[in-house]
């Protein structure tokens, strides 16, 4: 079983930064592909960016060149760098872990780009 927590959202003004962390539980960690999905009021659920168990990273083009993704896997925690926040960044960010037939969810953590 792994648990996936959620930590570093909150309120940012526009053009501002944040780093979401997420720490997993298990043994999982080190062979799966980790993402970051963001679902915003009303909206359905969608991709942000994701790593491989190799750090082979990928971007949806909405984040791409402002937000990063990183893991440490002697942490089993996977970052997502946000910079150069926009209003429409508002939303629930979730961590995601993948590894064969597994798919394991976090809680979210809420992120509100506002003046």
């Amino acid at each position: 079983q792994v648990q996936l927590v959620e930590s570093g959202g909150g309120l940012v003004q526009p053009g501002g930064s944040l780093r979401l962390s997420c720490v997993a539980s298990g043994s999982m960690f080190r062979s799966a592909a980790m993402a970051w999905y963001r679902q915003a009021p009303g909206a359905q659920r969608e991709f942000v960016a994701t790593i491989s168990s190799i750090s082979i990273t990928n971007y949806a083009d909405s984040v791409k060149g402002r937000f990063t993704i990183s893991r440490d896997n002697a942490k089993k925690t996977v970052y997502l760098q946000m910079n150069s926040l926009k209003p429409e960044d508002t939303a629930v960010y979730y961590c995601n872990l993948r590894s064969g037939w597994y798919d394991y969810w976090g809680q979210g953590t809420p992120v509100t780009v506002s003046s």
